[in-house]
């Protein structure tokens, strides 16, 4: 695989605190965005260190971001993790364990109703 880099993209990430330190706004952009900025609620954000085998985090959300909001974020994401997660490895059958907690998780949530 070639490793030469053609291309690079800037993503850049400002985070709005109040008195308390708490994050209160959250806005992105990317160079290749043509929407410019964007605001967000909530974010998650992981990176695999090459050397280490580490996973480094960061998690965000503004002191405005329901519990509601929170629970469907996350299972839009599950759901995301777990498609990702299908097509980096093409293992089927922890992919649909993964999806099958996603809907256990919607359900239990109340973003898909039972039976679904």
């Amino acid at each position: 695989m070639d490793k030469k880099v053609i291309q690079t993209s800037d993503i850049n990430i400002k985070i709005g605190l109040n008195e308390e330190k708490l994050p209160v706004r959250i806005d992105w952009d990317a160079s290749d965005n043509p929407n410019g900025q964007q605001v967000s609620k909530a974010m998650l954000l992981a990176f695999f260190d090459e050397e280490t085998k580490d996973t480094l985090k960061i998690d965000l959300w503004t002191t405005e971001m329901q519990v509601m909001e929170m629970d469907r974020f996350f299972f839009q994401t599950l759901r995301g993790m777990a498609d990702t997660y299908y097509k980096a490895t093409q293992n089927a059958e922890m992919a649909t364990s993964m999806q099958q907690f996603v809907h256990f998780f919607g359900e239990k949530t109340g973003i898909i109703k039972p039976g679904q």
